[in-house]
């Protein structure tokens, strides 16, 4: 294979995760937007905008975005509304996780489910910090590269020429056409 088709695989992997991570960010801020506003949070819109923002940081960006509302909810409306902001971003964090992520990844991506969810663990688990970084990147690329090798192993069907089109030897026949008449032929080509 040429390495510019390889540049080409691994290119459109990446760009349709960047388009799953930016649908996963939209989704993340509007329930952040939702849940502040309706406890009362206030400057939901903004945090709801930096929540959005932080979750293109694996990991740590969802745990960054909840420490100002956390705070905002402490001071202005007390110790109950900082516990129902915590719910609140466990909430989000599960519904991200294990709901959003994985199944914006099968659409965008064409990464499975399964591995969403069950491939950053085992990352995680083998090669620490840096497995938890580059498991979502990663396994765009390497199921856009399976697919790339399904679609070379399929046998493609031979294309028919279709009818009324040149060919070696004649003009195809109509189906529709009488069959005991063959259309003259322009010798001149």
């Amino acid at each position: 294979m040429q390495f510019s088709r390889h540049i080409n695989i691994t290119g459109g992997a990446l760009s349709r995760w960047f388009v799953a991570q930016c649908y996963d960010a939209l989704a993340v801020g509007a329930l952040w937007w939702f849940g502040l506003d309706y406890l009362h949070v206030p400057w939901a819109p903004f945090w709801a905008t930096l929540a959005a923002i932080l979750q293109f940081i694996p990991h740590f960006g969802p745990v960054m975005a909840a420490v100002g509302p956390l705070l905002v909810a402490l001071f202005a409306g007390g110790f109950e509304q900082f516990l129902y902001v915590l719910i609140l971003y466990g909430g989000i964090v599960v519904i991200d996780g294990l709901l959003l992520q994985p199944v914006i990844m099968r659409r965008t991506a064409r990464v499975p489910i399964w591995a969403s969810l069950l491939v950053p663990i085992l990352l995680t688990l083998t090669f620490g910090f840096w497995g938890l970084l580059l498991a979502a990147p990663l396994l765009a690329v390497v199921f856009a590269y399976r697919a790339h090798a399904r679609n070379r192993a399929t046998p493609q069907a031979p294309r028919q020429t279709p009818p009324g089109q040149v060919i070696t030897g004649g003009r195809l026949i109509s189906p529709g056409a009488p069959t005991g008449h063959i259309p003259p032929q322009d010798d001149t080509l």
